[in-house]
């Protein structure tokens, strides 16, 4: 607690309120994450949906927030952070009005489109704001980032405690209009305490290379998750792995020879940048992987009630805020490479305890899995967003950010889907979908710390 005092102490004046506003804008893109899980059963009942259409109505915005995350980083480095985000916060308010009000399945799932391509224009300018309002104080900015992930760190482990509690007290409907008034909120701060970021050169925007590059991450992404109930050889799948292998090579191609590439590879040349995208990828698809079944698990092999289920993940949120914090100051005094692969291997003993629970095992009992899961990625996260953000340009933060978080929701759909197909079918099913779940993501974990703790011995020896 010292170390964040002493950060804090430091900081650069303006910063607490740009970082207060822009943590708005992160909160509601993760809280809308998980939040929407345990209103499934409640707006199949009432639209009459299929378990296809509610599966939709889940990946329609994970997959356009991953597809569109890369060019919303783009856009916020070329027509400034703050603007970018504004935008991102009025059409999420509009888009969440639309989910709350929507008549049919069809029109939550369009509704829920358009609220994932608006979170993306919240993510990368939101990180921007936070790199420029640190004026390259690598304290104070790795302090920000802490409070900024620990925002939105708790939002995704508090969400289906308040959707559980907003759906006991009024109707699903409230998961989608809680957003309005923190969208207002988000508003009033950012014209109330954010500055225009400071004037740079125009590039010409890279049109092909966005546009492949959405195309790629949307046909991977929506590839992973129709093989989940369709089946990896079905022709839909197949072609859109296909296409999107295709297009992925193509964007290369092009960012290669282009003069204003959408990505400046040179940037991801890094040992720590690749190994910051290595522990993202991996944090997502494990963890958005093991809530989804652990969902389904408490509700149907354990018995729980929404409430009740909701109510279990609180170990969660409060050891989230305490790690996300407490990030900083571990990272400054032993590296962010140490920190990233110590908090890796503290959330892969949190899973394989996980991955021992059954139908009949007592809530104390699921405890300890649920402590040290967010207490190490907690950890890791914010060492390796602020690792991210050291290693580049400032100018190029919210491109980075933007591949970074596209990468990380691409692997959170792609998590959901692999877990996923483990758990159909009854609760002995479920039970035993989780402990494999549970070994799975405790061994992604254990490769992702190996690559964490070989980023430091390579930063090493390259300053040797």
């Amino acid at each position: 607690m010292t170390n964040v005092r002493v950060a804090a102490s430091a900081r650069p004046a303006g910063l607490p309120m740009i970082l207060l506003a822009a943590s708005f804008g992160f909160t509601i893109v993760q809280l809308d994450v998980t939040i929407v899980n345990v209103a499934l059963d409640a707006i199949g009942r009432e639209f009459g949906a299929p378990t296809a259409s509610l599966q939709w109505v889940v990946d329609a915005y994970t997959l356009l927030l991953a597809a569109l995350l890369l060019s919303a980083g783009a856009l916020g480095d070329r027509f400034g952070p703050r603007r970018a985000f504004l935008t991102g916060l009025v059409l999420f308010a509009v888009s969440s009005a639309a989910c709350g009000l929507a008549h049919n399945a069809l029109q939550l799932i369009l509704s829920r489109a358009v609220q994932g391509a608006s979170a993306a224009l919240l993510v990368p300018p939101s990180l921007a704001l936070i790199t420029h309002a640190a004026a390259g104080d690598d304290k104070a900015r790795a302090w920000a980032v802490g409070w900024w992930t620990a925002a939105g760190g708790v939002s995704v482990a508090a969400g289906p405690v308040i959707g559980g509690l907003l759906i006991g007290a009024l109707s699903w409907r409230w998961v989608f209009l809680v957003n309005l008034p923190l969208c207002l909120l988000g508003v009033i701060l950012t014209l109330a305490f954010v500055p225009e970021a400071p004037p740079r050169e125009k590039r010409p925007l890279d049109l092909p290379g966005q546009v492949l590059g959405f195309v790629a991450l949307a046909a991977l992404v929506g590839a992973v998750i129709e093989g989940g109930h369709r089946g990896w050889s079905d022709p839909l799948v197949v072609g859109a792995l296909v296409a999107g292998f295709a297009a992925a090579a193509a964007f290369l191609a092009v960012e290669v020879r282009s003069p204003h590439p959408a990505v400046p590879l040179a940037v991801f040349r890094g040992r720590m940048v690749w190994s910051a995208v290595v522990i993202g990828v991996s944090v997502n698809f494990t963890y958005y992987g093991v809530i989804f079944v652990l969902g389904l698990f408490l509700q149907r092999a354990a018995g729980y009630s929404v409430v009740q289920a909701g109510l279990a993940f609180l170990p969660l949120t409060a050891t989230f805020i305490v790690s996300n914090l407490l990030s900083g100051g571990i990272a400054h005094r032993f590296g962010p490479a140490r920190t990233m692969a110590a908090g890796v291997l503290v959330a892969a003993v949190g899973y394989a305890l996980t991955s021992r629970l059954t139908a009949h095992s007592p809530f104390w009992a699921m405890i300890p899995g649920f402590l040290l899961i967010p207490l190490g990625m907690g950890t890791a996260v914010p060492a390796m967003t602020s690792a991210l953000l050291a290693s580049v340009d400032r100018h190029f933060s919210g491109t980075a950010s933007g591949v970074l978080n596209a990468c990380r929701q691409a692997a959170g759909a792609a998590g959901v889907a692999v877990m996923g197909a483990l758990v159909a079918g009854g609760p002995e099913q479920i039970a035993a979908g989780l402990r494999t779940s549970g070994l799975i993501a405790a061994m992604v974990l254990l490769g992702a710390a190996w690559v964490a703790w070989r980023s430091e011995s390579g930063t090493a020896n390259s300053v040797g």
